[in-house]
């Protein structure tokens, strides 16, 4: 996966339409969490020194698609300009006669921010006219929106078919050089580490990751469907039936090929998932009925370090538990911090595993943290992302 990147691109005084992800929380009208804005200035910046005429989209929140004042991009218009150093200008809608004005008055350096994609239902729909008016806007394409790189919207799949050079930026370009390493090319031993609630969420990512890594670790509320195959009782835990077989078959299939396979073997209990819940602990083999297992316990946390200790290359996707609540954070922040402390390359993907990275201020300690979730998980799965394969190739 290579793909043309922004800077073997000449951008001087060309129109260079660039899909961000300024998705970004608002409270009471104001940026709350200007991180995806942050992400997404080196590539802008570096459009702007280049002397090119920058056109910024993205969507935010979920207006189905029509004008909603709530959903404005607005007030991420000053934030921005902020963090770039640079006036930003606004345009009241991101295609039409006000858009085609606003870009049309932009010289060498300008920056101009459109309002919300979403306000308009053929976003979504992919709709040719659609792409076809934002393509208008633009000599050069440029997509550093990971997050959306998964979903054939027409600012993301469709504009590629109306302009002649569609890059990737900076921040989509980190992504894929760190899948690279991780999954194409790595250094191994290569371990996964996989939580969450449920096995039918990650089912084709298990399936996949199985053909690729040495070690696979399971935790969160998927664990129990897992354990229910080898015939245990699992309390009033999480179980989906029907996932019952296709657990028995990628621990057969980890077998056959010689991934070692771990799954918890103790687990913190409780009666509620509550902050001031009392917890005790048992080994995998004692979950009683009328308990719940929000978190695995300190015999596999060590467990679980020993297992990747002498890993080159980990990925980590989903919590080991339900890390949000203080009783049952214990399992979820020691994986953050045996990545932290590894020398093995690490990269970390999917919101709830970023989020308790950014609670544990270990960000900066992690080789690589993906901005997509959802993309992040369909790479894992061995998906095509139409947004990333829209985009030019090279070499």
């Amino acid at each position: 996966m290579n793909k043309l990147s922004i800077d073997q691109v000449d951008l001087k005084g060309k129109r260079v339409f660039i899909r961000v992800d300024f998705n970004v929380p608002l409270e009471n009208g104001e940026v709350s969490d200007d991180t995806r804005i942050r992400k997404a200035i080196p590539t802008i910046k570096y459009a702007v020194d280049q002397g090119a005429r920058v056109i910024v989209a993205s969507h935010l929140g979920r207006p189905q698609g029509e004008p909603k004042p709530e959903y404005s991009l607005r007030p991420v218009a000053s934030v921005f300009g902020g963090l770039l150093g640079e006036p930003v200008s606004f345009a009241e809608d991101c295609v039409g006669d006000t858009a085609k004005s606003a870009v049309e008055a932009l010289s060498g350096g300008d920056v101009l921010l459109l309002e919300n994609l979403r306000f308009h239902k053929q976003e979504k729909e992919n709709d040719d006219d659609f792409a076809r008016d934002l393509a208008s806007l633009a000599d050069v394409y440029v997509n550093d929106a990971f997050g959306t790189a998964h979903r054939a919207h027409a600012s993301t799949e469709g504009i590629t078919r109306f302009v002649d050079t569609c890059a990737a930026g900076f921040l989509m370009k980190s992504e894929i050089d760190y899948f690279n390493k991780s999954m194409t090319h790595p250094k191994r031993p290569l371990a996964a580490i996989v939580g969450g609630a449920k096995v039918s969420t990650k089912l084709q990512a298990l399936d996949h990751l199985v053909d690729k890594c040495d070690i696979m670790l399971i935790g969160g509320g998927m664990t129990f469907t897992f354990l229910k195959y080898i015939g245990l009782e699992i309390g009033d835990n999480i179980l989906e039936e029907d996932m019952v077989r296709e657990a028995g078959e990628i621990m057969a299939k980890a077998k056959s090929k010689g991934v070692r396979f771990y799954l918890p073997v103790d687990f913190v209990i409780a009666d509620t998932i509550d902050d001031d819940a009392p917890v005790d602990h048992v080994t995998f083999q004692e979950l009683p009925k009328g308990k719940i297992a929000p978190d695995i316990g300190p015999a596999t946390i060590e467990l679980f370090k020993l297992a990747i200790k002498n890993a080159k290359t980990i990925i980590w996707n989903g919590p080991t538990g339900v890390f949000e609540k203080k009783p049952f954070a214990g399992g979820t922040m020691a994986m953050v911090e045996a990545l932290a402390e590894s020398d093995a390359l690490t990269v970390v993907g999917g919101g709830d595993s970023v989020k308790a990275v950014n609670m544990a201020k270990a960000a900066d300690k992690i080789d690589f943290v993906s901005t997509g979730g959802g993309a992040f998980l369909e790479l894992m799965e061995g998906k095509t992302l139409p947004g990333l394969a829209a985009l030019d190739d090279v070499g």
